[in-house]
C-alpha cells in the first residue's frame, strides 16, 4: 500500500465520527419539526389507516419539500396545512430537514416473522410500522399498459417516483382516488414537468400530457391503481 493511500484511509477513518455524530441531531430535529403532524400522518409517516392522511414515510424527499411550499404559497389549497406551513412556523431550511427525515423512513412491506417468546406488546409494536396495501382488483395488464404509457414517465417505472413527483407504490389506494377526484374536477391542478426535469431523460418527449386523467375512463383509472397495489411486491 502507497503511503499516500495510507494517508487517505486514516484521514477518511479520523473523519467518520464527525460525519455520523453531524447526521444524527440533524434527524432528532426532523423528528422534532414533525411532531405535530404526526397527529394526523401517524408518529412513524404511515397516515391515516383509511386513508384520510397519506402516507410520507419514504416518500420523496424532494417531493415533501415542493408540496410544503405549495401549501405555504396556498397555490396548493389545503386548509388544515395552513397554520403548520406558514413561513414563521416552517421555514425553508425546517422543511428540507423534515422532508429527509420523512423520506429516511423506512416501513416494511411484509408481516414479521415472530418467536413465541414475544409478548403481545412487541408484536403490536411490530405490526405498526408494517405497511401493507390491499390488492384492488382490475385488469392488472390493462393497467400496466396504460400506467407505462400514461403515468411512468413522472412517478418511474417502479411506481417510486422521480425528481419531485411523489411515489405512488405503497400509497393509500383511497387517498389516490381522492385525489385523482381532485385532479378530474379541477381542485388540484396537474403539475407540468419543468425544463430542467425533462433534460435529465433525453429519450423522452419534451410535451407532457397534462389532463390525461380526463381522457381515462374510470375503469382505465381502476386498473391502473390495481396495478399500483401490485407493484409494492415487486
Amino acid at each position: 500500500m502507497s503511503t499516500r493511500l495510507f494517508l487517505r484511509i486514516v484521514l477518511c477513518l479520523a473523519t467518520l465520527p464527525a460525519l455520523v455524530h453531524a447526521a444524527v441531531p440533524e434527524q432528532e430535529s426532523g423528528k422534532e419539526i414533525y411532531g405535530p403532524c404526526a397527529a394526523c400522518h401517524g408518529d412513524l409517516g404511515q397516515g391515516g389507516k383509511r386513508g384520510e392522511y397519506p402516507r410520507l414515510a419514504g416518500q420523496r424527499a424532494a417531493y415533501i419539500e415542493y408540496t410544503l411550499k405549495k401549501f405555504r404559497s396556498r397555490e396548493r389549497i389545503n386548509i388544515p396545512m395552513f397554520p403548520y406551513t406558514q413561513e414563521r412556523e416552517l421555514p425553508d431550511a425546517d422543511i428540507k430537514v423534515v422532508a429527509a427525515y420523512l423520506a429516511s423512513i423506512q416501513l416494511p412491506t411484509k408481516i414479521p416473522e415472530f418467536k413465541p417468546t414475544d409478548d403481545a406488546l412487541t408484536r403490536l409494536l411490530a405490526m405498526e410500522k408494517v405497511m401493507i396495501i390491499p390488492k384492488l382488483e382490475g385488469d392488472l395488464e390493462n393497467g400496466k399498459r396504460l400506467y407505462q404509457e400514461e403515468c411512468a414517465y413522472c412517478h418511474g417505472v417502479d411506481g417510486r417516483g422521480k425528481t419531485r413527483f411523489p411515489m405512488l407504490v405503497g400509497q393509500y389506494t383511497n387517498y389516490l382516488q381522492k385525489q385523482i377526484a381532485a385532479y378530474i374536477k379541477g381542485e388540484r391542478p396537474h403539475d407540468k414537468v419543468a425544463d430542467d426535469e425533462e433534460e435529465d431523460d433525453k429519450s423522452k418527449p419534451k410535451a407532457v400530457k397534462l389532463g390525461v386523467l380526463n381522457r381515462l375512463t374510470e375503469k382505465d383509472i381502476q386498473d391502473i391503481l390495481a396495478y399500483i397495489t401490485h407493484l409494492q411486491d415487486e
